[in-house]
């Protein structure tokens, strides 16, 4: 029985004895780094981040305030610090701080501090440096009023850094302690302008608070902002005065208002800038430095964006004028869109600048976008479809900026081309945008690209015209046509063409080669009222819708020259003979009886003789005609 137990209590055993393993195994430290990309060596344990800061911070004294160097050297302090709630701009004004109180505790060994493998062994995630009761120096800094604390934690991939609430309270630190004599280093005033004005300011303005600024400090800023003002003001008082000279200068008309408004942004860009340099000078805390030094960049990213806007504007105004003194109006469609592109690209730019003076992370934005840029390009098919609409146009050329067209039901002058729509102003004065999609597909009539501009109406005469004065008229509206400015030469047609129902018919069909529409109404009035000055010289009568009533009383006698019709069994033989006869008479005396005339040929007036008498007395006997 016992042997039976000893079996199975030693099967159990080996049953559990892989858990009793596991279970005897140290536990891993529950912030371990998983595998994965490891920490920079200047930053794998407490020992490297204290000597990197103290090496950093000696090169930091050696380089000179504007040099290259120092702008590497701010660079790599801020990798040993968590600015995550101070912002990166703080990185020298809590870094000489920082040191201050550290060369007030005594000469710092970063040996002393636990490497690696210590902190390691030792799963440790924070390191209190500062105060460490077992040191002696630490102890008598606490003892004379030192209220703060300096403590590294290890952050992503394992790296340590100085922590986000050490940052926020050096400040606080650093005046705690700032009375004490300094023990290992140099005085901190020698390396930081702030301190050294600081220390300039009375007792009453350094000690003296007001929500977390010293009273000097708020001195500091009211004068810095009046300072941004006058500067603004400045500013663009000059560029106001140079553009008015200048446009002076070149016989230009000044809008006063609108030169305000175009200058503006320049000054206040000055301004802003003027403002974020001195800023600088006077070693704000993390917070507060973080909150003005936003709004400062805020503003002047903004200022920069509407001066941008204004520079574009002129330069494109300018591009646009010469654009109207050339032949071909593609340049009058490309400097619209040429501005539009320039102004998205300064908004581009300056949106990016502003976000990353808000701290707002571009590169997870950019392949966020990425990410749904199939799902942008779905939604934005119409857009992208009218762009490259707009491209076709811009290369095909079926219209132009100013040409009377007619896309479909639409009807009017085209005043702009942009990336997404056409806009065409309509004859009643409407807008109407249309997508330049749709253009690609569509039909367009364009009256803008006509040479010549046709012209025809019907000419009603009074029937008691006689044919010689119809052929006066047609032959003095022709001899018009031929002296008139913008009346085509080579093509027109004046004739009497029918029997209307109260009038003679006279057709005038002719083209004006004009321009635009305006001239061609102001050159058909002038014609037209030469029409009626020509008729009204021939004494010739236009007719206009009548009844003529007439009452016949009895038989009325034949006229002295109407044909004799005998009695006759042959009446029809008869009348034909006596038409024939008529007509012969009617055209005896014509040209075309002794040469058939050619085809119509367009040019000045035959060689026709002219009649001896005055313009006068032609006149005078077609008026008594």
């Amino acid at each position: 029985m016992h042997a039976i137990l000893r079996s199975l209590t030693l099967v159990f055993l080996l049953i559990l004895s892989p858990a009793l393993a596991q279970d005897a195994e140290p536990p891993r430290p529950a912030d371990a780094t998983p595998a994965g990309p490891s920490a920079p060596a200047a930053l794998e344990s407490p020992r490297a981040t204290m000597d990197t800061f103290l090496r950093t911070m000696e090169r930091y004294r050696e380089a000179g305030a504007l040099s290259t160097q120092r702008v590497e050297v701010v660079e790599k302090l801020r990798t040993t610090m968590d600015l995550s709630s101070a912002g990166k701009d703080a990185a020298e004004v809590v870094g000489v701080r920082l040191l201050a109180v550290l060369n007030r505790i005594g000469r710092v060994n970063p040996w002393d501090l636990p490497d690696a493998g210590a902190a390691s062994a030792r799963g440790l995630t924070e390191f209190r440096f500062f105060p460490d009761p077992s040191e002696p120096e630490h102890r008598r800094l606490v003892e004379n009023g030192a209220e703060g604390e300096i403590v590294l934690v290890r952050g992503d991939r394992g790296a340590w850094r100085f922590s986000a609430e050490t940052l926020a309270d050096v400040d606080h630190l650093y005046k705690s302690v700032e009375h004490l004599d300094v023990v290992y280093g140099i005085d901190e005033r020698q390396m930081s302008v702030p301190l050294w004005i600081r220390s300039l300011m009375p007792a009453e303005l350094r000690q003296r608070e007001a929500l977390g600024l010293e009273l000097w400090q708020w001195v500091g800023l009211l004068s810095i902002v009046f300072l941004g003002v006058i500067i603004d003001y400045i500013v663009q008082f000059a560029l106001r005065s140079m553009t008015a000279t200048r446009l002076r200068r070149n016989g230009g008309e000044i809008d006063t208002e609108l030169l305000r408004r175009a200058v503006r942004p320049f000054g206040l860009f000055a301004g802003a800038l003027t403002a974020l340099v001195l800023m600088r000078l006077l070693g704000l805390p993390p917070l507060a430095q973080q909150i003005v030094f936003t709004a400062a960049r805020l503003v002047l990213m903004v200022a920069g964006v509407l001066a941008a806007f204004r520079v574009v504007d002129v330069a494109t105004d300018l591009f646009a004028k010469r654009a109207t003194t050339t032949d071909t109006k593609i340049d009058d469609l490309l400097v619209p869109l040429v501005r539009r592109a320039l102004k998205i690209f300064v908004f581009a730019v300056g949106l990016v600048y502003i976000a990353e003076s808000l701290s707002i992370e571009i590169l997870p934005l950019l392949t966020g976008l990425g990410i749904g840029g199939l799902a942008v390009a779905f939604a934005a098919k119409d857009t992208i479809e009218n762009f490259f609409g707009s491209i076709a146009v811009i290369f095909d050329r079926p219209f132009e900026v100013g040409h009377w067209v007619v896309i479909g039901d639409t009807e009017g002058t085209v005043e702009e081309l942009g990336f997404r729509s056409t806009r065409i102003r309509t004859f009643y004065n409407s807008l109407v945008t249309v997508p330049n999609a749709s253009l690609v597909r569509a039909t367009v009539d364009n009256y803008g690209r006509r040479k010549y501009r046709r012209y025809k109406s019907e000419l009603g005469l009074a029937y008691d015209t006689p044919p010689e004065k119809i052929d006066a008229f047609c032959e003095g509206i022709r001899e018009l046509i031929r002296q008139h400015p913008y009346t085509r030469k080579d093509y027109y047609h004046v004739y009497f063409t029918g029997y209307g129902a109260s009038s003679l018919n006279v057709l005038l069909y002719l083209f004006f080669e004009t321009p635009d529409w305006s001239v061609e109404l102001r050159e058909r009035h002038r014609l037209l009222t030469d029409i009626l000055r020509l008729a009204e010289k021939l004494g010739v009568e236009f007719a206009y819708p009548t009844q003529t009533l007439y009452l016949k009383r009895g038989e009325a006698s034949p006229g002295p020259d109407a044909p004799d019709f005998a009695e006759s069994d042959d009446r029809e033989r008869e009348s034909v003979l006596v038409g024939r006869r008529l007509a012969r008479s009617v055209t005896r005396g014509a040209s075309w009886r002794s040469e058939i005339p050619g085809p119509v040929e367009f040019r000045g007036a035959d060689p026709i003789e002219e009649d001896p008498d005055s313009d006068s007395q032609v006149e005078q006997r077609s008026a008594g005609a």
